[in-house]
This record gives C-alpha cells, structure tokens and sequence, in this order.
C-alpha cells in the first residue's frame, strides 16, 4: 500500500483531527525524505478535496471537520447550491459566498446553521474549476472598442463575458453563435479570456438555436470516424450462420407498436391464450449487444452518449442510423436477430408463473401503429379494420392481457401519471407552427405494461442470481417534499392521516390521485407530487422502484437508444447463455457496473435537460407571434413574486406581482396570493384568463398579466377527503424489502435463479435453429429437449 492509501485509511479510521507529528508516528516514518513525502502527499489530498485542514495544521475528514466538497450549481439570481457526493442533501450558498466562483467549480466549504437553522455553505476555497468551453453570441460593440470583441454566454448561470483572444476569432462575426474555450477566467477587472473554437452559425439562421443548445449540453452531433468504419462493415441483414444457437420463432405472428414517425424499431411482440388458460407474453427486444461488442469504437461512443436524444426537431441517435434504423430495427417482413423474454402469465392475478430468457431470430409480422391498434381495440375506423382483420383477436387479447397486468400493479400501489404529451410541431425553417396534444391511448398504455413486465421479470431474474447487474432504481420520496405535498393537498380538502415519522408506502400516492381524479386541479396536483418525488436512476444495487411500487426493475427494452439496456443485454449473454459465472467475470462486472449506472444517471439528465431547453424556446418563440392575445390557464405555482400560469397545451407563463391590481402578500402555507385591498386570493387550480404581455427568447421566458379573475367555484372541492396512509408493502412473493439496506456488503457464489421463472439456453453451436411452427415459445423449448438447470426442473415438475 502506497503512502497516499495509508494516509487515507489511517485519517478515514479517525474521528478527530490529527496533527503531523500523529501521522508520522502512526506512519512509522523516520528519515527526513519520508516527512517531506508524507507533507507534499497531505497538500495533495488537502488540494483535491479529499481531507481537510484545520488553522492548527490537523488533517481531517471533511466530515470530522465540518467541511463539505463538491460542484456547484449557480443560480443566475446570485445564489448556488452544492452537490456533495454520497450526501441526499444540497448545501446552500449565499451570493456573498460566491464571490470568483462559476457555475460548474469544485469547491469546498465550511458547514454552519443559518439563523433559520438551515444547513448553508461558507466558501473556504476553489478546488478545481469546472468550466472550460460554453456557448455563446460573439458580440462586437459599437464605439472605441469595437476591435474587441466579447461572448454573452447562452447560459445565464454564466457571469462573466469573456473577450475573444485576438486571431483566435476563426473570422467570426458580430451574432454568430460560437462555441469557446476559456483561457483565463476574470480576475479582478479583467473580464476573463477565450478562444472560438466552432463556429455553430448565426443566430437568426434556421436551426441554429437548436444547435446551440445541443452544444451547450455538450452533446455530439457528429460520429468519430472509426465509429463510422465499424458501422459501414456491419452487413445490410442478418447472416444465417448467426441463426446457430438462437430460437427460430420467425413462424410466430410478432409486432413491432410504435409511432408513425418512430425508425428505431427495438422491441416486439406476441401474446398467445394456452392450453391452461394462462397468457404466454413474448416480448423480443432487438439483439444490438451482438453488433456492438464490448470495448469496440461502437461501444466506447454509446458509453459516452448514453442515450439518443429527442428534440423538438431532430433526434440525435446513440448509435449510427446504419445500425439504429437499419440491422438493429426491428423492420417488418425481415429477420432480425434478438434476445427473447417469454412470460407465462396468471389471468387470475397477472403473476408471472413461468419465464424463459434466450436468443432468437424473428420476422415481424406487421408494423403496427399506435393509431392503428387503438382504432382496431376500440372498433374506430372501418378501413383499418378490414386491413388487420386476421389479427383482430390478437390485439383484443393483447387488451385483455395488458388490464390483467394493470390490475396487479395497481393493487400493489403503482403510480399512475396519465400526463398528455405536448409535441412542438415545427415547419422546415424550424419555426413552431402548433402545439398539439398526445394523450396516452390504450395502444400506448398496452405496450408500456408488456415493457414493464419483461424489465420487472429481467430484473428479478438477476437479482436473484446474486451476479453483478444494473437496475433501474427510484428511491423513497424524502421526508420534507412529502411533508410540504400533504400540506398543500390539504388546501384541496384532501387530507392525509398519518402518524408521525411513519414511512409512506406508494399506495397513499395512488389515493390522493384517485381522490382528485376529474377535478379542475387533478393536473396541478400531479405535477406537484411528481415533483415532490425522487429521479429515477440506474443503480447496481436493485433498491426497488418506489412508482412501480416494485422490488425489482431494469431497463431491458430499449437497446438501440440506451446504454444500461445494452449492458443488460450483455450481462444476459454472459451469465446465462454462455453460463459464464466464474470468479474473474464477476468481479469484472463488480468493478464496472457502478461507474457505467452512475455515467448512464448522468447523461440521462444532460438529455432531459436538453429537451426540455428546446421545448421552452419553440414555446417562447410560438408565444412571441401571439403578443396581445388572450388565453384560459390554470394557476401553476405561487411564489413570492408572482404567479405561474398553465395554459391546457402546457405553455407556463409568469403573471409578474407588480403587474397585477392591488398589493398582494405570498402566504406561503396555504401557496396563496392575497389582495391587500380588494382581498381577492388566487390559488393553485385556479382558472384564470390571462394575456400574452411579453416574451424573452433568451431567458425562455413568457409573461402573462391577469384580464379575468379565478374561477373558484368551479375548482374548489366542496366535500373533504381523508386519507389513511398506507404502511408497510403488500406481501409478494417473500421478496426483499426495498432500500439500501438490501446492498449486499459480500456477495455470495452467483447461484440459479428459481421460480417464477428460469432462462432457457440456446441450442448448441451447430445444431440448427429450432423452428415454432405455432407453438407456443415455452412449450418451445421444452419439446425440442433443451437442458434446464436443477431450479428450473423442480419449479416446472410442481407446476404441473
């Protein structure tokens, strides 16, 4: 053990600070060459935030000392929070406390109350800086100094306009959006230095905002050209000689579901009726772990990316569209190869009884659409039905299974979001024409509760195989944002009776949305307590899924368009098609899986944001062509300074204080605006009609002001509600509770899994795919005589 490492545990081990002369007795140092290693070895930890010092030269951890490292987030109001690793909580800081610091800096602070007894940040000293390219306009001003130019950054969080280094302009021009490299940051008065690196193009030309936003995020645009060589080689189709060893069910009647504009087609399906009255669900993802192999170009890019990205106007694909829309789609009429979840399904209570996981190579019957099947299930158009007529059962089995399957979650406490989605629609300069609506239909909700029972299936499997493996995860809401919802759902009449300090499970969730379930402020409610939740993330400890109300969960659907589904595809193909369990594989996965679920958290968020930045300007730009105008809207959020209005197509908007009638106080435990003089209040839910006042396209910003008073009779529930929160999980199947305290500190010898389900193995290399001639996928694979495992034997043999 070098002498940094013994440093780190000898000072990790104490719970006090400890002086030089401690350390180096503890360290048995003796020659002068020692110390002086040991002193630069200190400034070193102390300089990369890893221990603290104290003003009498003791070395600490940051804990022991009060000390807190970590990124900072700036708020272009002035204040910031910092991000603490391993910590759930944010440590505030002042404006004061930010003085030469920049959004994106690791710094370190000193931990204290404030007179609020909030925990709030003293700055001690900026450890790194975090900011080194930013995305701005290339500004020439007028007068004298109109031979320097400077860059306003996109990002307001960005307090500074650096000047362009001179002959380092790459000839941009006044307006130009441009992506720099900071070369010195602002000290004293001097505002900081850059070079131009890209040129993206100027502002007002079509598609530029867009673009600059995408490389604000950092988001590549462009594939490195060795992705590209390994791309091109992958061939137009499927090779036969892959076919060895997979399941051939290319007989079976398959279908891909998606949206009429989706190209990357990665899961299919097929539901049968047994013999025994139980549902069979095949759920047959796109194999892309076979093209991208581990540590290849392919590979190496879909770890950076981690996911595709949908914007208002392009996607921008995690992997080449020769393999996204090509190989890898599951198009129709073709073979594709694929990785196969096979369910054997109670209609009783929708348990998955049976499961088999193996390789296979299909031919999808049919492209459905969702317009399509939601016409065909609910008998809408008299032309599609002609055209689907032979596989009008099946879609109505499929419906008869996906409510089954509805049923079980719901009785376990699920959370439903029914959430209608807001699609910018765009001409071809990128200007926003409309904004429509698409609410969920049956079509959607079928396919969302087939993909949710195959990751559920996949991800018990695993866990109970005790191997390294990535989950999808969604902790507990925390305590405070629980409280604050159920004080502001109290303002609706709707009431939750709950002991103090008691643990509340996902089912009370549910009540409060069936409670307000049809009523004006149904949609306000739901985002404030989706708000008031946790992000989900991927975890390689399976701590349950609080939503789905769910013990286990992954993300094993989606290869094509996210890294942890190709991860789990090849986990699959390591440890149960190719049996491969052995002592150096596990402790491979067990050393990479929490960096890969932690960079897949990570870039899952940068691709929200981006989206979520593009919608905001389409939004603003659609609002900015109907200045003047007036609209419906639902009051949103309360603040101290104003009021946030939702109209029903999901553009928000600020009804600023001072642009309102009378003097109003912010009564913060009701969430409430209330008139000085004329006493009017106005609440979350309540209708009003506002009109569009004024537009910032840089800020994102929509401002409204108030020409119609609230509504309230219309949105106030008359009659109260009291709810009785749930504790304690319904028993499933003796699972494990959710929570950290499932994370296995020693892992055992990686073991079989046992019932509900088994994974099949493929047949042998060179024996000829097995062909299903209508049979069902289970009975499949046991009548051409595949081996099982031991588990596998006993749970068919008590079966039947």
């Amino acid at each position: 053990m070098n002498l940094r490492d013994q440093l780190l545990e000898i000072i990790q081990a104490s719970d006090k600070a400890l002086t030089v002369d401690q350390l180096t007795e503890r360290l048995s140092l003796e020659s002068t060459d020692a110390f002086k290693e040991l002193i630069r070895t200190l400034n070193t930890l102390e300089e990369e935030g890893l221990i603290g010092r104290t003003r009498t030269n003791r070395y600490g951890t940051l804990a022991v000392l009060g000390q807190a490292a970590g990124i900072i987030s700036i708020h272009q109001r002035g204040f910031g929070f910092l991000s603490v690793e391993g910590e759930t909580e944010d440590v505030f800081l002042p404006p004061d406390q930010l003085k030469d610091v920049y959004h994106g800096d690791t710094i370190l602070v000193k931990k204290r109350e404030d007179n609020r007894g909030k925990t709030e940040g003293v700055l001690l000293k900026v450890l790194k800086r975090g900011l080194s390219e930013f995305v701005g306009t290339y500004t020439l001003p007028s007068g004298r100094l109109d031979q320097f130019a400077f860059i306003e950054p996109d990002d307001k969080r960005i307090n500074f306009w650096p000047v362009v280094n001179p002959d380092k302009s790459l000839g941009a021009v006044d307006g130009h959006k441009v992506v720099v490299r900071i070369t010195k940051y602002p000290d004293g008065r001097f505002a900081g230095a850059c070079d131009v690196v890209r040129i993206i193009g100027h502002k007002n030309d079509p598609g530029v905002d867009i673009l600059s936003i995408v490389y604000k995020h950092g988001i590549p645009t462009e594939f490195p050209e060795d992705v590209i060589d390994q791309a091109n080689a992958v061939p137009d189709e499927a090779d036969e000689k892959d076919f060895m060893g997979r399941v051939d069910l290319r007989n079976e009647t398959i279908f891909t579901i998606d949206g009429e504009d989706a190209k990357d087609l990665d899961d299919a399906v097929h539901v049968k009726k047994l013999d025994n009255g139980n549902y069979e669900l095949g759920v047959h993802i796109a194999d892309v772990s076979h093209y991208v192999t581990e540590g290849s170009p392919l590979d190496v890019e879909a770890f950076e990316r981690g996911t595709s990205v949908y914007l208002v106007d392009r996607v921008i694909p995690m992997l080449p569209h020769r393999l996204s829309n090509g190989i890898c789609s599951l198009n129709p009429h073709v073979n594709r190869l694929t990785l196969s979840c096979v369910m054997e399904i109670s209609p009783q209570n929708g348990k998955v009884v049976h499961h088999e996981l193996f390789p296979s190579v299909i031919k999808t019957t049919e492209r459905m659409t969702y317009t399509n099947v939601r016409e065909i299930i609910e008998r809408d158009d008299e032309a599609t039905l002609e055209r689907y007529e032979p596989y009008i059962p099946l879609f109505d089995l499929m419906a008869e299974l996906a409510e089954v399957l509805r049923t079980r979650r719901n009785s376990r406490g699920a959370i439903n979001f029914d959430f209608a989605e807001a699609k910018v629609v765009v001409d071809e300069e990128g200007k926003p024409a409309d904004i429509v609506l698409r609410p969920r239909s049956v079509a959607e909700k079928l396919i969302e509760e087939f993909m949710l029972a195959a990751n559920e299936t996949v991800a018990e499997h695993f866990h109970k195989m005790d191997v390294p493996f990535i989950y999808r995860v969604h902790d507990n809401p925390k305590p405070d944002k629980l409280d604050f919802f159920f004080d502001f759902v109290a303002n609706f009449g709707v009431h939750i009776e709950r002991f103090k300090g008691q643990k509340v499970e996902p089912k009370t969730l549910q009540k409060i949305l069936k409670a307000i379930s049809g009523e004006p402020e149904e949609p306000v409610i739901s985002t404030i307590m989706l708000r008031s939740m946790q992000q989900a993330k991927y975890d390689d400890v399976s701590l349950g899924h609080f939503g789905l109300a769910t013990d286990f969960y992954t993300h094993f659907t989606s290869p094509i368009r996210r890294y942890p589904d190709l991860i789990v595809h090849r986990l699959m193909r390591t440890y149960v098609f190719n049996g491969d369990v052995s002592e150096k594989t596990i402790a491979k996965y067990e050393d990479r899986l929490d960096s890969i679920a932690e960079q897949a958290s990570k870039r899952e968020r940068r691709s929200v944001d981006a989206e979520r930045e593009t919608q905001a300007l389409k939004k603003a730009e659609y609002m900015e062509s109907r200045l003047g105008e007036e609209f419906d809207g639902v009051v949103s959020g309360v603040t101290n300074f104003g009021m946030f209005i939702e109209l029903p197509n999901t553009i928000e908007g600020l009804v600023r204080l001072q642009s309102m009638d009378d003097y109003y106080h912010f009564d913060e435990s009701q969430l409430m605006l209330l008139g000085e003089r004329t006493k009017r209040q106005f609440r979350i839910g309540d209708a009003v009609r506002v009109k569009v006042d004024a537009v910032n396209l840089d800020e994102r910003t929509i401002d409204f002001t108030v020409v119609g008073m609230p509504k309230r009779e219309q949105s106030r529930r008359r009659q109260p509600t009291t709810i009785k929160a749930t504790e304690g999980r319904p028993k499933k199947d003796d699972k494990k509770g959710r929570g950290r305290d499932d994370k296995r500190p020693k892992r055992g010898k990686p073991g079989k899994p046992g019932k509900p389900g088994q994974a099949g193995k493929p047949s042998k290399p060179g024996e000829k795919p097995k062909t299903s001639q209508g049979r069902s996928a289970l009975d499949l694979k046991k009548k051409d005589g595949q081996k099982r495992t031991g588990d596998a034997k006993r749970g068919a043999k008590k079966r039947r």
